[in-house]
């Protein structure tokens, strides 16, 4: 089974960020994710939406 929930180093390498700056951009609500146990997770369909979005945003 395949899971579309990615921790903050699965999001950060998809990002090609580093974990700090993905974590920082999560903390600050620039990036769509949500906390479970103290522990930051990512939907993948989540990030690709807002990745959608901020391209759209771009060609604005």
């Amino acid at each position: 089974m395949t899971s579309d929930i990615m921790t903050i180093r699965e999001v950060a390498a998809y990002l090609k960020l580093t974990e700090k700056t993905a974590y920082r951009l999560a903390a600050e609500g620039e990036i769509p994710g949500f906390k479970v146990g103290g522990s930051w997770r990512f939907r993948q369909a989540d990030i690709d939406n807002w990745i959608e979005q901020k391209k759209a945003n771009e060609a604005q």
